[in-house]
């Protein structure tokens, strides 16, 4: 795989490349595409080959339920991660914020709250607002440039109607890599407030040198009777597009009552989806992976220096994910200067870090998962548009 080399995606109807006007008024012809949490990278040929095998056969009737879909997602997790899972606690959704949504559908009901521990991804609003469900934010703490999480203090918001946290496991968009400590921690809250907790884990495969992803039900077995964890191949093999998540549930009791909803919904999953997580899921995607994290890594240093290298610019250490977390507060310019000088100076698409909720003010998130020659230019149109 030639990770430098540049994919034109434009014209291609993607929202990342061709939505990038209407959302910030960047022209995707001069601008470059740093938002929408895609890669700019093909998948694995073990992918490609796999979805050729199926255009090959011509027909797309349903699949028999046999395919070795979720003997891939148990040996994936247990060989990279060191989860041993059963394929009968695997149910698949059409991606992750789906399965969010479902959740919230089987174990909530409408004015019940639920825990986002802010800033954090902005689809998690975006799904617990549109289910009818109230938001109890728990801000995160920024010690050392790092965010922390400060559970005295969630203790005081706490209303007693939150049914439900959700944890962005890495975390998007600050980049940290949870330790078994914070994640225990995370569960003794979830019990002390009787709530169910979801764990958003779909960055689990992008980690960097120095920092480990733990699985949750791993670092603190003992709140699994509480516990969903969600996982996909979508961010780690820049299969998004096939919109196919896995929500995993260890306890037989809440397993029981969301497949029993899944059941009356009468839903089922893409066998295109299927056949490609299957195929990642393999030793050539994992040579594939650790080549792409190698290449991710490289972005990473290269930004940071960049942008670190602005006055008043600051960038928070990444230690998962391709989504590089931004701090412009220093600056002394307001939010709408920043965001001027980004969309219109640099001409660049990134996320303006409000839509991530309660201290994401005059951040930006920067979406690095491209080819080193855009980064370089990215870090070039930055370092013009912040010249005072």
């Amino acid at each position: 795989m030639n990770f430098d080399q540049i994919i034109n995606r434009r014209g291609t109807y993607s929202n990342k490349w061709d939505d990038m006007h209407s959302s910030y008024g960047v022209s995707p012809d001069d601008g470059l595409a740093m938002w929408v949490a895609d890669m700019d990278f093909q998948s694995p040929d073990c992918v490609q080959h796999a979805v050729k095998k199926m255009l090959d056969h011509g027909i797309y009737g349903y699949s028999s339920g046999t395919f070795p879909y979720e003997e891939a997602v148990c040996c994936w997790l247990r060989n990279r991660h060191g989860w041993a899972i059963e394929p009968d606690w695997i149910d698949t959704t059409t991606g992750l914020s789906n399965a969010i949504a479902l959740v919230l559908d089987t174990f909530s009901k409408p004015g019940d709250r639920v825990v986002l521990f802010s800033p954090v991804y902005h689809a998690f609003k975006k799904v617990v607002l549109a289910a009818g469900r109230e938001i109890t934010v728990c801000p995160l703490e920024k010690v050392d440039n790092q965010y922390k999480m400060n559970f005295s203090a969630y203790d005081e918001v706490m209303t007693g109607q939150e049914k439900i946290a959700l944890l962005c496991s890495p975390h998007n968009p600050g980049g940290r890599v949870w330790t078994q400590a914070e994640l225990r921690e995370t569960g003794e809250f979830c019990r002390k407030h009787d709530l169910l907790l979801v764990s958003d884990e779909i960055h689990q495969d992008l980690v960097f040198p120095g920092h480990k992803h733990i699985p949750f039900p791993v670092a603190a077995p003992e709140f699994v009777d509480r516990l969903i964890v969600l996982s996909s191949a979508s961010k780690t093999f820049n299969l998004a597009g096939t919109h196919t998540g896995q929500v995993i549930i260890p306890d037989q009791d809440l397993r029981k009552q969301f497949k029993k909803r899944i059941s009356e919904l009468s839903l089922g999953r893409n066998d295109f989806g299927v056949a490609m997580t299957t195929a990642a899921y393999s030793p050539e995607g994992a040579a594939w992976l650790d080549k792409l994290v190698c290449y991710l890594d490289g972005n990473r240093k290269l930004f940071d220096a960049g942008v670190n290298g602005i006055a008043g610019v600051s960038s928070m250490p990444m230690g998962a994910t391709y989504l590089s977390w931004v701090d412009f507060s220093q600056t002394g310019l307001s939010q709408e200067e920043v965001a001027t000088r980004i969309y219109q100076q640099a001409k660049i698409a990134a996320n303006a870090g409000e839509t991530f909720g309660k201290g994401g003010e005059l951040h930006v998130r920067f979406n690095t998962g491209t080819s080193r020659e855009l980064i370089r230019d990215a870090v070039t149109r930055l370092e013009r548009a912040f010249v005072n």
